[in-house]
């Protein structure tokens, strides 16, 4: 059935693009009466609607759409991953599927909302009624994604208020009774710090504990800086933006010039680098790399669209698409060199404090006497600890030394750089440990967190925009009623938010990042893929650019869009599904008896809750399809796209275009 209304849509005549003025009805006069057709209304619409926003610059709109793109994940994520699958084999992988796939995708919703100029919602529903549903899922992915992004917006306003202090509470061990608190002893004063002190976290997510008052405060200053950015929609934001979204860059630069000339900084960027082809040939790495290509460029959260459909029509997105991409990859490779280099320095300490340590237990027990035997003996000076080089001792312990009975360790680079190189265990536990053996380290740890904050803002002020302007356009009580529905929409999500700030709030961040908005995300941008490239046309999507921008984009985007992108997406939404349904969900959870991280499953109450959040974020996909049926047949009427033209009003947004059933019999 499904088949044969793409087939129908593929037949009909097209419909012309909006032209400048009066030239629209004379234009679609024209077209109606050569198809000998009256059942499309005939409208004028102006070519810029009037009641729309828009930016004051170009400059704006493009840091408000850098800002969104460039987040956390590209500070934590894409290193870890860069460095975990292959170095530079791994991003030769990331650009090529960036190329294929994710700058195609990004171009789609950037001409999609810049053409019709309306949010998400109204998007869809201006193609077809019946697509609404995916605008509607899409705000709710929004949602979800809001409420936890500021939770971690909140941690880094809590480190941000403790830098202010010499020496930094993260950097010694706290003591009881003049007796170091043994929980800290067993692990190290940044993990110590992060767990218990910032989080104070349970064992485990079945255990709830009561509310983190500090935590709870700075999520309330959170979403109250949210609230005042949005408070007037894009003219506020817009504004918020300039500091937002470049001040991080010149952070980055600070720690980049710092980092190089820290003692380890070339054996973390080798490391880094150094390229493993081999990975190329697992399914895991290609699922991963598609997953960050995916989330940096936010497709599917409605915030691309929300933000280009403020933009004049005439602007060249297409160029906008590639510009935002490749500063976002080039963002990504600048924070890569900055995190390495200095957990390269960090673990080039640590280990050479391990080679001194042992070099030491090695002297106490060789001493004078009948000692080991001869070729035990290491050629480099035991008596200076200090002194001895973090290769010759490596090659002396494998070839003699853990043979020995001196209960010696091995010193290893590369594992000590794999230590809490993910996520928040990057910034909140490495880097910050990597921070505090700098020299004045309040300076740096401020800087860093005001980084953080600056990063984790700018991309809220974006996911924030994908849900207040969708609900705007489609709904014209909230459209006249904008500030309060901002102020609604920011008091629901810190009410929401008190789930992340108890003490196993930690828990339900990594369920909702990991899980509950990765899943519905790659379905809202299969449908729309879908959606423009077989139901709508991708040829008849690319006559719209056309008449648009004025030149015709290459016949590449229409097999890219039908073929590779889409069966991208549906792969990455296949290894992901098989890979929860064969491997249970886990987390990573902390110990405050063995005081180590420990990864556990979840049980069966949280994986019922998961999929709850996931059937209910899909749900308006089905629903709004249905529904759209049932009044179509009520009102007898056809479904068919309306082609892409620019909607003025809220008001004529909700006035369902012509169905095509009958059309494409």
């Amino acid at each position: 059935m499904l088949l044969s209304r793409s087939v129908g849509l593929c037949l009909m005549e097209k419909q012309p693009l909006p032209l400048e003025g009066a030239e629209v009805a004379a234009s679609l006069l024209g077209a109606n009466g050569a198809a000998g057709s009256s059942e499309l209304p005939v409208t004028s619409y102006p070519s810029e609607p009037p009641a729309r926003d828009g930016w004051n610059s170009k400059v704006e709109y493009f840091l408000a759409q850098v800002g969104f793109s460039v987040g956390l994940g590209n500070v934590w994520r894409f290193p870890y991953l860069c460095h975990q699958n292959g170095g530079g084999a791994f991003l030769l992988l990331y650009v090529l599927l960036m190329l294929l796939v994710g700058i195609p995708l990004f171009f789609l919703e950037l001409a999609a909302g810049q053409s019709i100029r309306q949010g998400s919602i109204g998007v869809w529903k201006h193609i077809s009624p019946k697509l609404c549903g995916i605008g509607y899922s899409s705000c709710v992915v929004c949602f979800y994604v809001a409420v936890y992004y500021n939770v971690i917006i909140s941690w880094s306003l809590f480190y941000l208020g403790n830098s202010f202090q010499s020496p930094l509470p993260w950097e010694q061990c706290p003591e009881q009774g003049n007796i170091t608190v043994a929980e800290c002893a067993a692990s190290a004063p940044t993990t110590f710090f992060w767990y218990r002190t910032a989080l104070d976290v349970t064992d485990s997510i079945e255990e709830t504990g009561q509310l983190n008052l500090s935590l709870t405060c700075c999520l309330l200053a959170a979403w109250t800086v949210v609230c005042l950015g949005m408070f007037k929609g894009i003219k506020t934001s817009a504004k918020v933006m300039y500091f937002s979204s470049i001040f991080p860059y010149v952070v980055l630069l600070c720690f980049l010039v710092r980092g190089l000339l820290l003692d380890g900084a070339r054996e973390g960027i080798v490391h880094m680098f150094y390229p493993k082809l081999e990975i190329w040939g697992s399914v895991q790495v290609w699922r991963q790399a598609a997953t960050q290509v995916f989330f940096a460029l936010g497709l599917g959260f409605g915030s691309v669209i929300a933000y280009s459909s403020y933009n004049p029509r005439s602007n060249n997105c297409h160029r906008d698409a590639f510009t935002v991409s490749f500063i976002n990859f080039l963002t990504s490779l600048l924070a890569t060199l900055v995190v390495f280099s200095v957990l390269g320095f960090r673990a080039k300490n640590t280990v050479m404090t391990c080679v001194a340590s042992n070099v030491e237990l090695f002297s106490q027990q060789y001493g004078p006497g009948p000692g080991p035997q001869e070729r035990w003996v290491p050629s480099f000076n035991v008596s200076e600890p200090g002194s001895v080089g973090l290769a010759e001792y490596r090659s002396w312990f494998h070839a003699h030394g853990a043979r020995g009975p001196w209960n010696l360790t091995d010193c290893d680079l590369e594992k000590e750089m794999q230590k809490g190189a993910q996520g928040t265990g990057l910034a909140f536990i490495a880097f910050t440990e990597a921070m505090s053996l700098l020299p004045g380290s309040p300076f740096w740890s401020a800087l860093f967190f005001l980084m953080l904050l600056n990063l984790g803002l700018s991309t809220m002020f974006g996911t924030m925009e994908g849900i207040l302007a969708p609900l705007a356009d489609s709904f014209k009580v909230l459209a006249r009623n904008k500030t309060k529905l901002t102020v609604g929409g920011s008091v629901l999500g810190f009410l929401i938010g008190l789930l992340f700030t108890q003490r196993c709030g930690n828990y339900f961040v990594s369920m909702f990042d990991d899980y509950t908005a990765t899943l519905p995300l790659i379905m809202v941008v299969v449908c729309e893929t879908f959606s423009v490239s077989w139901l709508y046309g991708a040829d008849r999507f690319l006559d719209d650019i056309e008449g648009m921008l004025g030149w015709r984009p290459s016949v590449v985007y229409k097999y890219l869009w039908k073929y590779v992108g889409l069966l991208a997406m549906l792969g990455l939404l296949g290894a992901s599904l098989i890979r929860m349904v064969l491997q249970r969900p886990t987390y990573l959870a902390w110990s405050q008896e063995k005081a180590s991280e420990e990864r556990l499953q979840y049980p069966d109450w949280a994986l019922a809750l998961l999929s709850l959040l996931i059937l209910f974020a899909m749900m308006p996909v089905p629903l709004g399809f249905v529904h759209a049926t049932l009044r179509s047949r009520a009102a007898r009427g056809a479904w068919a796209p309306t082609g892409f033209q620019a909607v003025p009003t809220a008001d004529e947004c909700e006035t369902p275009v012509t169905d095509v059933e009958q059309t494409a019999v």
